[in-house]
């Protein structure tokens, strides 16, 4: 199994997981012609994909999805939470499930499980392919037990470090938008992450990638510091999908 972003971010987020003949993507951020140009840059095209997996419905993470899916009659499988406020955005063939019941899509396994983040049903993922599992998590507001539980024992992880608190609290945004961002709804500071790092199984961690950084209230380098000081790692180590160029791709092995 192996992993890749085309980008990531608060302008735009994709996601590949592949196995096998088995290729998803996590959301589509970004418009068709620019999803086309940014998979031919990891060696891949839109009709190479199996399935679209989505999180939620905010724009940064759907705004590709209806087009992608008509243009190459992907299958889209997403909550029936998501799709009530996706409902006038037609998708040839909608896939439903459950944010807590395990389903497959082709040789991959799927674990949803739901977070605390301002949307309707928003979901994030553990994916397993024979012995490897890697998890997803971005957009949410705070840590659970439940988020806990089910990114234990990850071989390769994706982790949202989306502010720095200072930079936040004394950066551009309005205070409502402050608020929001570092709300129990919100998004993952750098200092969260590493909390819930510190409370996962890393024993078998072979990946950790920082994702949904703010181009505004973040650098890459605190996010890795975060997360280096957690594993007592050298911070180059960690990963960061960025949102211009993505993350490359990583095989768990």
């Amino acid at each position: 199994m192996r992993f890749a972003s085309l980008g990531s971010g608060s302008r735009g987020n994709a996601t590949l997981v592949e196995a096998g003949a088995t290729l998803i993507m996590i959301d589509c951020g970004f418009s068709c012609r620019e999803t086309e140009q940014r998979l031919s840059r990891l060696g891949r095209s839109a009709a190479d994909l199996s399935a679209l997996l989505v999180t939620h419905e905010h724009g940064d993470h759907v705004r590709g999805i209806p087009l992608l899916a008509r243009k190459y009659d992907l299958p889209v499988w997403i909550t029936r939470g998501t799709q009530r406020v996706l409902r006038d955005r037609a998708m040839p063939r909608v896939q439903y499930f459950d944010g807590h019941a395990d389903f497959s899509i082709a040789e991959l396994q799927v674990s949803p499980f739901t977070v605390p983040h301002d949307a309707q049903e928003p979901c994030q993922f553990m994916f397993e392919h024979r012995s490897h599992r890697l998890g997803v998590l971005t957009d949410t507001g705070r840590t659970t037990p439940h988020i806990i539980e089910r990114l234990g024992a990850c071989d390769a992880l994706l982790l949202e470090c989306n502010h720095d608190t200072d930079m936040l609290a004394a950066g551009p945004y309005s205070a409502a938008l402050k608020r929001r961002v570092g709300g129990p709804l919100g998004h993952l500071s750098n200092a969260q992450a590493g909390s819930l790092l510190a409370r996962l199984d890393c024993s078998r961690l072979q990946h950790l990638v920082a994702a949904h950084l703010s181009d505004k209230n973040n650098r890459p380098e605190l996010a890795q510091a975060a997360l280096a000081s957690v594993l007592d790692c050298e911070t180059d180590w960690i990963g960061v999908a960025d949102q211009e160029t993505g993350l490359d791709w990583r095989t768990i092995a």
